[in-house]
């Protein structure tokens, strides 16, 4: 689709213009509409969201118990203290960004159900210009010189959903966690949860109270971190009415240094880091329970996400008898419920199939540059913040071990500093371009399969961009490794002004 080809001429759609246009309202779009305000007060700005209010993934999930399983101390802003428990609800998360909304009064510039079709690019003009589709269905138009992506990394209108068979004779309901009915009546109901992942250790303990049985269905194992709702240093500092900053802080760096702790050893000791996290699961579950079967993924530590589970809750149900874990593959559904390779039939009257979802290149947006479609596949990163050959385009990626946020601030710094550059120096246009030193650099994918495995990350390698095998084209450090020196960067390296 082109610019033109909609249901509306050209000289009927409506155009807006601001000095910096972002594409999102969760918790990197925000963060980065503060920045701008903070650091820029005399630009315009506008954000753009396909939802129907603030908060991203935490508005997209509305299945039982949705929360995070990044502390919010680091999962929260640098700027904004978290005055809750560690681990959050998604409802708890969604109201600490309205504050932020409020307090920085980002309300005027949100623009929600605005779903971004298009983006174009003019060298002549030097300017982007978006077409957005509105609610109704009518098109508008947004033109900016810098576009800033915040739309998340994956799929909102579609999880991922494998076919198996039998699916289509039975006869109770099937449910993907993306997409949870309102008046989906578990009470007294026996639940089969397929997945392994935080989707499933969030919702089976958040269901067990009210099912009759809750079954966790998984044909592999993942590690899982048990975690108290907050620390005693938390409790303590408050208790003393230290000022929330403060608390805020202190407790962001112990939580980062627990975090950094995991890491470092599951990359120097792996093997020891498995029965440390082994043994901190055992005293959790039932005697006898099988926790090498069942918690003893083939995958090195922190191949995948380490699932934290707040207060032990999915291994409390697991004790109580409220809920079980079955390790197997399925042969085929049945009737009433599912029959495993191994021949054990598991009676479900609702069947969730928490399997993940697709990741999505900058929201799925057809960008075209002067007229010729992008390929990002074959474009490479700028240290995880710009792609090549994309002119005035910053995109926030987080951290995979590390919380999101983290990176999100650390994006948002950067991107402003590039910005006074530009403006001090008189630039209007900023490219990342390889030069003749890269001719011959490989094009990586995306992640490297040795570091990350995650089946979402594996599935869509093919439609991300690539990185390369030397600075400045690589992404995907973690927090230890650029906290300190992203915000000194050369701000000439591999890019091009003018």
């Amino acid at each position: 689709m082109t610019l033109t080809d909609t249901k509306q001429t050209s000289k009927d759609i409506d155009s807006t213009y601001v000095d910096v246009l972002i594409v999102g309202a969760g918790i990197s779009g925000i963060g980065a509409a503060h920045h701008l305000r903070e650091r820029f007060p005399d630009k315009t700005f506008a954000l753009l969201d396909a939802l129907d209010g603030p908060g991203g993934t935490w508005r997209t999930h509305k299945y039982p118990g949705a929360r995070s399983d990044s502390d919010l101390f680091t999962f929260g802003y640098s700027f904004k203290p978290w005055r809750g428990a560690a681990f959050a609800t998604a409802e708890e998360i969604r109201n600490y960004l309205d504050e932020v909304i409020d307090e920085d009064q980002l309300a005027p510039v949100i623009h929600y159900q605005h779903r971004v079709i298009e983006a174009h690019w003019s060298s002549a003009d030097e300017q982007w210009t978006l077409e957005v589709e509105q609610s109704d269905g009518a098109r508008i138009r947004f033109v900016t010189p810098f576009l800033w992506m915040c739309q998340g990394y994956y799929e909102h209108d579609e999880g991922f959903s494998p076919t198996w068979p039998g699916m289509d004779q039975f006869t109770g309901q099937i449910v993907h966690p993306q997409h949870w009915p309102e008046d989906l009546d578990y009470a007294g109901k026996r639940v089969v949860v397929i997945g392994s992942g935080a989707t499933a250790a969030t919702l089976i303990p958040a269901m067990a109270n009210v099912t009759e049985h809750v079954t966790m269905l998984q044909r592999s194992p993942t590690f899982f971190l048990p975690r108290p709702a907050n620390l005693e240093l938390v409790e303590t500092l408050r208790k003393l009415d230290v000022p929330d900053e403060w608390v805020h802080d202190i407790a962001r760096r112990a939580y980062f240094a627990m975090g950094e702790e995991v890491i470092n050893a599951a990359n120097n000791d792996p093997d020891a880091t498995r029965k440390m996290l082994l043994d901190l699961m055992r005293p959790h579950l039932p005697e006898g329970f099988e926790v090498e079967k069942h918690f003893n993924p083939s995958y090195r530590p922190w191949q995948q996400r380490i699932a934290v589970i707040p207060e032990a809750d999915l291994f409390v149900a697991i004790s109580e008898g409220r809920a079980s874990v079955v390790t197997d593959t399925i042969a085929t559904f049945t009737e009433t419920g599912i029959m495993t390779s191994s021949g054990t039939h598991i009676d479900a009257d609702i069947v969730i199939t928490a399997t993940g979802f697709d990741l999505s290149c900058f929201g799925g947006i057809a960008f075209m540059l002067d007229d010729e479609p992008v390929d990002f596949s074959e474009q490479v990163t700028h240290r995880g913040i710009m792609i090549s050959n994309i002119p005035n385009m910053a995109y926030v990626f987080g951290y995979f071990r590390s919380s999101w946020t983290l990176r999100a601030d650390l994006v948002s710094e950067y991107v402003i500093r590039l910005m006074e550059k530009m403006q001090q120096e008189g630039n209007t246009v900023v490219v990342p371009r390889l030069g003749a030193a890269e001719a011959d650099m490989p094009k990586l994918p995306f992640m490297d399969p040795k570091n990350v495995s995650s089946g979402y990350m594996m599935r869509s390698q093919e439609k991300m961009f690539r990185q390369g095998d030397r600075e400045p084209w690589i992404h995907m450090k973690e927090f230890h490794e650029e906290r300190d020196t992203l915000s000194k960067v050369s701000l000439d390296e591999g890019l091009t002004y003018h």
